[in-house]
């Protein structure tokens, strides 16, 4: 079987291909011309054995604008098949290459040892999108993580403990990954991460988005992390024309196209926030090392689990904490009621990546805060969460 398809007129570049399958990746390589780029995609199928690649290799040498053409049919009829585009990562080629359904972009200069690392990574996308297909022919649809960041109090650092959540999952899961606004007045996630959105929540609650999930992915904006982005309205009127029923619809279609959805809320408990909340599967509750956002935070909580609206996995994340402030970690957690999971010291690096629009996690600074981040993302990772869910939130603090 031909798990690799690669397309390219460079000799040189399969020839590395071929080395880096032969070195330790079962099946085999499989060169097409670059004349099959005027091909349908049912028609370059067809050339190959009955069963369907996993990876299909847009080599060097190829007009970028037919490679990605061929790509977004792929990426439509095929999706579980891995699509890789070998070109210089230039920015805007890399945005255009992500719409089109592309996975990965790899240099053309990459050596044997890197091409087998990301085709590793493309054979794991691929079986990862085949389990996930045979459990919903099964009827056993498994949707995606819903992670709501809420607070009651702002100031807390809410938007920047969902940017960093977002960027570090992105890692994980390339592509898998979109951050909603619903602070749907002064929502700041574009400001975050430094996008000019075109669209916004308003566009993806409206028409035909909410009855066709490709509609919707056209309203997402692309960030160079590999992750998408749902960005509030410009208009802060327009959130009242946004109601708790789309806001639910919007993240159930979400959640059955996406492996992780983070919510960045707005903050208080007001309406959009309570019905993201129901659809949350795990909530980050933020709170920063003072006094009256503790108390919110409790309250919030108390009222919360009097509703019934508290999701089953809770994350703590102590935000801005810092030992000269009077308080102690101790005393947040008796005041809480519940342990702090995460602790977030104050940084000047976070200041500085947020004021520049590039989350901490997105450059690898090196900075105290940054390990505590990383774990806060590892929570999320499934293979951490079948070892230590068991384990989680099993102490109460008196």
């Amino acid at each position: 079987m031909s798990r690799f398809v690669l397309i390219t007129p460079s000799s040189e570049f399969e020839q590395k291909v071929r080395l880096a399958v032969a070195g330790g990746l079962h099946g085999e390589v499989k060169g097409l011309p670059a004349s099959v780029l005027t091909s349908e995609a049912h028609e370059i199928l067809e050339q190959l054995s009955p069963e369907r690649p996993e990876v299909l290799i847009f080599g060097p040498g190829l007009p970028v604008e037919d490679a990605l053409r061929l790509a977004t049919v792929f990426d439509v009829q095929f999706p579980e098949v891995s699509l890789i585009l070998v070109h210089d990562s230039q920015p805007d080629v890399v945005l255009q290459a992500m719409r089109a359904g592309v996975r990965d972009v790899l240099s053309p200069l990459a050596d044997v040892a890197s091409i087998r690392t990301q085709l590793e990574h493309a054979c794991q996308a691929f079986a990862s999108r085949r389990r996930n297909d045979f459990g919903q022919h099964q009827g056993q649809q498994e949707n995606g993580l819903v992670i709501g960041v809420l607070s009651p109090k702002g100031g807390v650092g809410k938007t920047t403990i969902a940017t960093n959540v977002a960027v570090g999952l992105g890692k994980l899961a390339p592509m898998s990954v979109v951050i909603v606004d619903l602070d749907l007045q002064f929502g700041d996630v574009a400001t975050g991460l430094y996008l000019n959105p075109e669209y916004s929540v308003l566009d993806a609650v409206s028409g035909s988005a909410t009855q066709d999930s490709m509609v919707l992915k056209a309203f997402l904006t692309v960030h160079r992390a590999g992750i998408y982005a749902l960005c509030a309205p410009r208009n802060p009127a327009d959130a009242d024309r946004i109601s708790t029923e789309q806001i639910t619809q919007l993240l159930k279609q979400l959640a059955a196209e996406f492996r992780y959805v983070v919510v960045d809320t707005g903050p208080g408990l007001n309406e959009h926030s309570v019905a993201a909340l129901e659809q949350c599967t795990d909530a980050i509750w933020v709170t920063g090392m003072d006094v009256p956002s503790v108390r919110g935070l409790r309250t919030g909580l108390d009222l919360l689990g009097r509703l019934n609206l508290l999701p089953e996995s809770r994350h703590v994340v102590l935000n801005f904490a810092d030992s000269k402030t009077g308080l102690s970690v101790q005393d947040v957690e008796a005041t809480l009621g519940a342990p702090v999971d995460i602790s977030v010291p104050r940084s000047r690096g976070i200041s500085l990546a947020t004021n520049r629009g590039i989350p901490l996690l997105q450059e690898n600074v090196r900075d105290p805060a940054t390990k505590n981040l990383r774990g806060l993302v590892q929570r999320f990772d499934h293979q951490w969460r079948a070892k230590s869910q068991r384990k989680m939130h099993r102490r109460v603090v008196v």
